[in-house]
């Protein structure tokens, strides 16, 4: 135990033994939901082979220190990150012999800033441009509405039809305008898993005279192997030709840790706007081909040795356990009564949503995470219903039995609970509110109605570093709007279905304010 306040401290009065710092680091962990296991259906990626992670962690620590800022330096990186690339591109249709025998690539640290440089390169490759465009469907990944926040580039978002999930190829062709530097789809998309008709997409811009990225990085490690597999995968890669850059992350289905992703250009003429140079100060020369100047080679080295250890013959073996993992949930989602798909999976994907309106999909949620799955939820959007969304990897298969009785337990259970209800004062104020008009007060009475402001996790002892176990389940709700409060029955520890309908009902840039706002609010130093 600490007895000195001060000793819990991130930088404590007196240094602590080292064994004590990683007995603290594994007591925070604790309160994380598992990495491994097979029963997380998002955020992590786990193929659940042995001894992987600890070649990893080995290759990881012996290049921690290595900078990535000057590669003549450090050669050793250098040279692995140009094997990513060459693995990456092979993989992707490109390298000697192929239809993009030029392709160049960068590493990044993860898919948002292999899109944001995507979007930088096609942006800066046309200066003559004041005010330029990109082209996106309604299913690409909010990372492009990020990267065109930070480079002040405005999007032109297509809708998707709500039986295919899919945006129509005239209709991106229709969107092009003579100020469009970038037209953008997927393959597949993270909310359904469905591939974009990328072919005709492609051309659509090629006749335009546009750039066209295909954001592979949910699936692009795994749609080659699945296709090798006897899956019908539609043309996406460096095969068609109008597509002009490609980004996969090799921190999802090549199974590194995080975080690595590779941004692949047809030539190197393409690549040139990507990178940044600085030379009128007094100070070093700054060449950066990646946003970051100073990066650790740990993540690089770790995503080395991954794709070595496995080899082409480990992805195909995964890609195999994945798909069979896919086809059992799917079943068991087809056996469920009053779900159904809203796809049927074509990549790692399985994503349903409700078919019966006493059937809630986010009190659904909580059931499976009270049966140990932990799924994500996504809201409504346009047409489109809520949906729950499964991430399916490698480990997911010696548990796919499981999953089909557990489902229709908590499906039962659903029904039983009922749907959530919000107060009528609480869901007026979630659909009139503007976000102007929502106070950082407000959202912190909303916020610890719910439960959701408990004791952040410290740095102390393992004891005290238990009972710090991070923001409370919800408990209750309380709104606060002009002196207003609304309160819903209590529910069970770790219940986040009030909190997700209340999220639901609100208009997305209402959701916007109120999540940025209750980030701030976890985001607070620990003194």
């Amino acid at each position: 135990m600490i007895d000195d306040e001060a000793d819990r401290r991130a930088l404590p009065g007196n240094g602590l033994p080292a064994e004590r710092v990683l007995a603290e680091v594994r007591a925070l962990r604790a309160a994380d939901r598992p990495t491994h296991g097979g029963r997380l259906f998002a955020y992590v990626y786990d193929p659940a082979v042995p001894g992987l992670d600890e070649l990893a962690a080995a290759a990881y620590a012996g290049s921690a220190h290595v900078n990535g800022l000057d590669p003549t330096a450090f050669p050793s990186l250098l040279a692995m990150e140009n094997a990513l690339v060459g693995a990456a591109a092979r993989l992707l249709g490109g390298g000697p012999g192929s239809a993009a025998p030029d392709v160049v690539g960068s590493v990044t640290s993860g898919g948002t800033e292999s899109l944001i440089l995507a979007v930088k390169a096609a942006r800066d490759a046309h200066p003559e441009i004041a005010a330029p465009r990109i082209v996106v469907p309604a299913s690409a990944h909010a990372a492009f509405a990020k990267a065109a926040h930070y480079l002040r580039v405005a999007v032109d978002t297509v809708p998707v039809s709500a039986s295919t999930l899919r945006p129509a190829a005239a209709d991106v062709a229709a969107a092009i305008g003579p100020d469009t530097v970038l037209v953008a789809c997927s393959a597949p998309s993270y909310a359904h898993g469905v591939v974009d008709p990328v072919a005709e997409i492609a051309g659509a811009a090629a006749t335009a005279g546009v750039r066209c990225h295909v954001d592979a990085c949910f699936g692009g490690w795994t749609l080659p192997y699945l296709r090798r597999l006897g899956v019908d995968v539609p043309p996406f890669d460096f095969a068609v030709a109008g597509v002009t850059s490609i980004s996969v992350d090799l921190h999802k289905y090549a199974y590194a840790p995080k975080g690595v992703s590779v941004l692949l250009h047809r030539d190197a003429a393409l690549r040139a706007p990507q990178y940044f140079a600085y030379a009128d100060w007094p100070g070093y020369t700054m060449v950066n081909p990646v946003i970051a100047s100073t990066r650790s080679g740990g993540p690089i080295a770790a995503a080395y040795a991954t794709l070595r250890h496995l080899g082409d013959d480990g992805y195909l073996r995964l890609a195999a356990a994945t798909r069979d993992a896919v086809a059992g949930l799917a079943d068991a989602v087809r056996a469920a009564d009053g779900l159904r798909l809203m796809a049927e999976p074509e990549s790692t994907v399985v994503c349903f949503t409700a078919t019966d309106a006493g059937l809630d999909l986010f009190v659904l949620v909580d059931e499976l995470a009270a049966r140990g799955w932990h799924t994500q939820p996504q809201l409504s959007y346009a047409d489109l219903p809520p949906s729950v969304h499964l991430t399916v990897t490698a480990a997911v298969a010696p548990r796919v039995a499981e999953f089909g009785p557990d489902l229709a337990a908590a499906v039962a259970a659903t029904r039983a609970a009922g749907p959530v209800a919000l107060p009528a004062e609480l869901l007026a104020l979630a659909t009139t509110l503007t976000p102007d008009a929502l106070t950082p007060d407000l959202v912190a009475g909303l916020a610890a109605g719910l439960g959701l402001t408990g004791p952040a996790p410290t740095a102390a002892d393992s004891a005290g570093a238990e009972e710090a176990a991070g923001p409370a389940a919800p408990a209750d709700f309380a709104g606060d709007g002009d002196g207003a409060s609304a309160r819903t029955a209590a529910p069970p520890p770790g219940r986040m279905a009030v909190v997700n309908t209340l999220l639901d009902a609100a208009p997305p840039a209402l959701r916007e304010r109120l999540l940025v706002e209750f980030v701030g609010l976890l985001q607070r130093p620990t003194w």
